[in-house]
């Protein structure tokens, strides 16, 4: 039993680890609504969060069921193939979460711990039916096919509804309170709370009650008994309470919701997701309990002894809480999973974090051809009451203590939590073990896009990020399934040498992608930049020209790599400004966001000069573009093992850069020191730049014609200096209307 002993310890280190990436991205499903609306501080909601995930772990007992008996039939494997099967489980579910926690990806710890589970029993099932020379249909008799059946289904029920409640119900909240609801609230306000936190009395406390190792069996059958009057009872009590409340306070009764919200998903999310992190240890641990008292052959010992109902130790699941509620507090991982699905539901405009595809984007056409239909059989009266109802432009939101704005208001942030958390601890109850991702998520997709947060102008980047995060659900299936599956079959063979090489391998790679994590988040925090409308020193145009004058410095340092890369044959090299150029892109996006955002909301700019500020957009466009075809054209043209530039190019391509150096340098003497007596100088030098590209363009028609340069080499050749001449020119205009309008206006 030495080796099993082992396992077991093993098991329970990785149970711990398991916790902590698994809460990593979980934690977005119940601190995204009251982050993303500034409800609180963040450590007051970090403290209201913490308190229901320690209230939930004691609901959780009911759900461990799953790991012990409801993905595989226990009474057809031995102590030596369970125990396999979990390790193998827990070493997945470590590395899989650890990776979408890396790239800030939300994703289902309940589909990855049901697919595990059933990638392992059907590695060991397909080793016994070879030994045994059973058919390969007789794998369904090892798996409990219609459990299985049962969870998949309800997980792909729990996105459906989901998304349909969600939306349904933020219409209608929408409809009844609009986005200027304070008036509207002191009136029906009372009445809409008193129903919310009814809802989620009734599925967090009556419903999750069932599976709670606090309470006796006697306390949960009365309350369930009394059903009625207890609901009855809340939602006269609670109703009254919030009525006390805007009567005759002054308090914001949709914070405190938000907040109560917030705790009853936390609690719902411990009490149905804990079973995804520590179940496989605890029923590990069941069999070795079983293993032991048997005294047999491990080889021989059955495990149907696993069928029996087993109430959870309240003491394990309470440290398990400790466990998750410390890695709430310190996850920096955590806080990106929570970036991601915010800024994918945020009410304003802003930058990105995805691109557009072409499915989002016939998505978003399939889309207004069928609001157009709506629109024609909706009589214009009904049309005109609900635009003025549903208008987002009325939504003008107000910075947080913190001086942050909001993405979305405490109304939508309500509906979300109220509609999340009765799917989740309804499936908890059922004990079906739903995701809270698909769930959480979903509800808030639905209610952004009733709010009609997915405007043309950004619909196309959401939906793409939509997608993402939902084709990484099915790949999260897949993965979970083919990698405990492979493991299962290396540790059944390899035995003590393959769990040594995949705890290190395990170790590695978590600390590999902590670095990724780290550099990848300080590459989001240099292209990320958020508008602080209340701060005079952001909102000036000398702000604008500092990011605008970094932004030309690193189109210098892009162009000089490349054409340094380009004449060295560098393949690495030019593959960095490709990725360079990318990034110079996004900072340009961020600049013409930054102006656009401006002039929308400062009423002192002056309107004379707004083409202006169109042509200085218009000229960081070109500029990007230009940069991006350059830097492409450049790598793909040594990535195919072309050949590099002559060296009578190479010596006119050095002139080139030289000339191109000396406008970006002038240029950002006028930018940075507001040197405007250099604009003519920079002027000149431009002269000079296209006097000298014409001169090497004759000369390459001749080698053309004396047949001295090959086509690639003359195409590429060409196409550098013209790109180099449009990016210079562009830079000029930006410099020339700095010299007019710009030096030290502000927006407001």
């Amino acid at each position: 039993m030495e080796l099993y002993t082992f396992i077991l310890v093993i098991l329970f280190g990785t149970a711990i680890a398991d916790l902590i990436v698994g809460v990593s991205n979980d934690a977005v499903n119940f601190l995204n609504s009251a982050v993303g609306s500034k409800a609180a501080s963040r450590r007051v909601i970090m403290i209201i969060a913490g308190l229901g995930v320690l209230f939930g772990t004691t609901f959780s007992s009911g759900m461990m069921e799953i790991a012990r008996k409801g993905i595989f039939n226990p009474e057809l494997f031995v102590f030596h193939e369970v125990m396999i099967i979990f390790l193998a489980v827990m070493l997945t579910d470590i590395l899989l979460l650890d990776l979408y926690n890396t790239f800030g990806l939300p994703t289902s710890t309940t589909v990855s711990i049901v697919f595990e589970i059933l990638g392992g029993a059907v590695a060991i099932a397909a080793i016994k039916i070879s030994k045994n020379v059973q058919s390969i249909a007789d794998i369904l008799t090892y798996i409990n096919s219609t459990k299985v059946i049962t969870i998949v289904s309800g997980i792909g029920l729990s996105i459906v509804f989901a998304f349909i409640f969600g939306a349904a119900i933020q219409f209608i909240t929408r409809l009844v309170f609009t986005f200027n609801y304070e008036k509207t609230f002191k009136r029906y306000g009372a009445i809409y709370c008193g129903l919310a936190l009814t809802a989620i009395t009734y599925f967090i406390l009556v419903k999750g009650a069932k599976g709670s190792s606090l309470l006796t069996d006697e306390n949960s059958n009365w309350i369930m008994s009394h059903m009625s009057q207890v609901l009855l009872f809340c939602f006269v009590a609670w109703t009254l309470v919030w009525q006390l409340l805007i009567s005759f306070t002054k308090i914001n009764v949709l914070k405190i919701i938000v907040l109560i919200g917030t705790f009853a998903l936390a609690l719902a999310f411990a009490a149905n997701d804990l079973v995804n992190f520590i179940g496989a240890p605890l029923g590990a641990l069941s069999a070795f309990k079983i293993g032991k008292a048997t005294g047999a052959d491990p080889l021989q010992i059955t495990m149907e002894a696993l069928r029996n109902p087993v109430r959870a130790n309240t003491l394990i699941l309470l440290l398990a809480g400790v466990v998750m509620v410390v890695t709430l507090w310190r996850s920096k991982k955590a806080r990106s999973v929570t970036k991601t699905e915010v800024s994918l539901g945020r009410q304003e405009e802003g930058i990105e974090r995805f691109e557009s595809s072409a499915l989002a984007r016939g998505i978003v056409r399939m889309g207004i051809s069928l609001f157009e239909i709506v629109q024609k059989i909706t009589p214009q009266s009904v049309q005109q009451w609900i635009q003025r109802r549903t208008d987002p432009e009325k939504y003008q939101p107000e910075p947080s203590a913190d001086g942050e704005l909001p993405s979305f208001d405490l109304l939508r942030a309500a509906v979300n939590l109220m509609v999340a958390s009765a799917l989740v601890s309804l499936g908890t109850s059922l004990k079906l073990p739903l995701s809270t991702t698909f769930v959480t998520f979903m509800v808030a997709m639905a209610t952004s896009l009733s709010d009609k947060a997915w405007g043309r102008e950004s619909a196309v980047y959401r939906i793409t990020g939509v997608l993402t995060v939902i084709g990484g659900w099915f790949f999260t299936a897949f993965m979970a399934f083919s990698a405990c599956f492979t493991f299962t079959i290396i540790i059944y063979y390899v035995k003590l040498p393959a769990i040594i090489i995949l705890l290190g391998f395990g170790l590695y790679f978590l600390l590999r992608t902590a670095r990724v994590h780290k550099n990848r988040e300080q590459e989001l925090q240099r292209r990320e930049r958020e508008i602080a409308f209340e701060s005079g020193d952001f909102g000036t145009l000398t702000r604008i020209m500092r990011d605008i004058s970094k932004f030309i410095t690193g189109v210098a340092e892009s162009v000089d790599l490349c054409y340094d890369g380009l004449i060295s044959g560098k393949r690495k090299k030019l593959k960095q400004t490709t990725k360079q150029a990318k990034e110079l892109k996004a900072d340009s996006e961020g600049i013409i966001s930054d102006i656009v955002k401006c002039l929308q909301t400062s009423p002192g700019y002056d309107e004379e000069s707004v083409p202006r500020y169109g042509r200085k957009i218009g000229a960081l466009q070109i500029i990007s573009a230009n940069l991006n075809s350059l830097t492409n054209s450049c790598y793909t043209h040594i990535d195919n093992n072309h050949k590099a530039p002559d060296q009578t190019q190479a010596d006119e391509m050095k002139e080139i850069n030289k000339l191109f150096d000396k406008i970006i340098q002038s240029s950002l003497k006028v930018l940075e020191e507001r040197k405007e007596n250099e604009i003519d100088s920079v002027s000149k030098s431009l002269a000079d730049l296209k006097t000298t590209i014409r001169q090497y363009d004759k000369n390459q028609m001749k080698r053309i014609k004396s047949g001295r340069s090959k086509t690639r080499q003359s195409l590429l050749f060409v196409s550098t200096l013209s790109r180099a001449e449009r990016i210079a020119e562009q830079v000029v205009n930006l410099v020339k209307l700095h010299g007019e309008n710009f030096s030290g206006k502000t927006f407001g």
